[in-house]
């Protein structure tokens, strides 16, 4: 198992970028997928045809998000963490992502940089 932990740049302020982490709506503008998304505590998430699925842990608006990411049943949990922090450029984001299996290491990371948010860097870079 493998841990990353990122800061990332989005030129967006910090309730807009909550909401196009957690409204399917807005989700879908951005990565152009279909999204299964509440901030319903322990409720199921879906996004990018299924190929990422979860459980949502807690939240906190517009500051915090904690999702349990699904590798079949893996123990311990897989455990993705976003902090949203005010920034002069937007919103700094704090990604951790805990208890990556080995074998899926290198994806997850090119996932995140690239097309989770890579696509929303680029999204508020165009808007």
């Amino acid at each position: 198992m493998k841990d990353f932990k990122k800061y990332y740049i989005i030129h967006t302020p910090p309730e807009m970028l909550y909401l196009a982490l957690t409204n399917p709506t807005i989700i879908k503008l951005w990565s152009g997928e279909d999204a299964e998304m509440s901030t319903e505590i322990n409720s199921e998430f879906s996004l990018w045809s299924g190929n990422i699925c979860g459980k949502n842990v807690a939240f906190e608006e517009n500051k915090k998000i904690v999702q349990e990411w699904y590798f079949g049943e893996q123990e311990p949990a897989s455990i993705v963490t976003i902090l949203l922090h005010a920034h002069t450029k937007g919103t700094s984001v704090e990604l951790r992502h805990i208890n990556i299996p080995d074998e899926v290491y290198d994806e997850m990371v090119e996932g995140w940089n690239g097309i989770y948010f890579g696509a929303l860097q680029d999204f508020y870079e165009e808007g």
